[in-house]
């Protein structure tokens, strides 16, 4: 990919897609990057907005758009169904690292990584520091991480028993308090960042992270998550992230920008799982 642009292939057309669609046509070209594709699961709502010649039918057709990077911002299902595909052609940097939670699917994504030499990116999003838990979990000094995402009702995608009624003025409510394993399956898209914080504290893992969900009827501005780290001689890290938001969003303002640093690193670094 050096000395040229890098092909990337949008896997969904939601907030998050759009945003990366239209940041890359408008300002591919100095950020060294192009669009290769671009596929939703309703191709229609491409026709319009998206160059026709980029619209993707079949996303089993993939391999014919030769994308240097494969970002997928729809859906945990989609990681399950294509994600070994995706390293097989390309770098991947999987937007719904919850579907990660899944031991067998970790770990065949992992080797798929590995065997293909390509780098399986996955995103900071909403996580603060998550390249420090990182470091502290692969040298052995962390023993403990826990977060807590509190957000307006309105925001909240939930399946199973998380799904429940709510009336505006209800004040908080805990939904949740268990293992980022456990929450992952209940919640896929509102609990990405509890993942990449999981995947970064290796040495813990899904299971070992816990994670709350909050809901709160009074954050009507912005999505609020608390991170708590701790290590070995007393050593703790407290964290307070406030992201706006408008009532009904899953994914906070200050996350689509994130996600576009996250893909302007993804390069290529080689068979390995990479936090970005």
């Amino acid at each position: 990919m050096a000395g040229s642009a890098t092909a990337v292939g949008i896997v969904g057309y939601g907030h998050l897609g759009q945003y990366l669609v239209g940041r890359i046509l408008a300002e591919g070209h100095e950020a060294g990057l192009r669009l290769a594709f671009v596929w939703n699961r309703s191709p229609e709502r491409l026709r319009g907005s998206v160059p026709e010649e980029l619209i993707l039918e079949q996303l089993s057709d993939f391999p014919e758009r030769s994308a240097d990077v494969i970002v997928e911002v729809c859906h945990p299902q989609v990681v399950k169904d294509f994600g070994e595909m995706f390293l097989a052609h390309s770098h991947f940097l999987v937007g719904s690292p919850s579907a990660l939670s899944d031991p067998q699917l970790n770990g065949q994504l992992r080797r798929a990584a590995v065997h293909h030499g390509r780098t399986l990116y996955v995103p900071s999003g909403a996580l603060w520091g998550g390249q420090d838990i990182q470091r502290l979990s692969e040298s052995g000094l962390l023993t403990g991480l826990s977060l807590r995402m509190c957000k307006h009702p309105s925001c909240f995608r939930l399946e199973g028993a998380l799904r429940r009624n709510w009336v505006e003025g209800e004040g908080r409510r805990l939904l949740f308090r268990g293992s980022v394993a456990d929450l992952c399956p209940l919640a896929p898209n509102n609990v990405n960042t509890m993942a990449a914080a999981a995947i970064a504290a290796s040495s813990l893992g899904f299971g070992g992270v816990e994670g709350e969900l909050v809901s709160d009827t009074g954050l009507s501005e912005y999505h609020v998550l608390e991170l708590q780290i701790t290590g070995v001689d007393g050593f703790s890290v407290t964290t307070v992230r406030r992201n706006p938001a408008q009532l009904g969003a899953v994914t906070g303002s200050a996350t689509f920008r994130s996600f576009w640093s996250s893909l302007l690193v993804c390069r290529g670094h080689g068979g390995t799982v990479y936090l970005c």
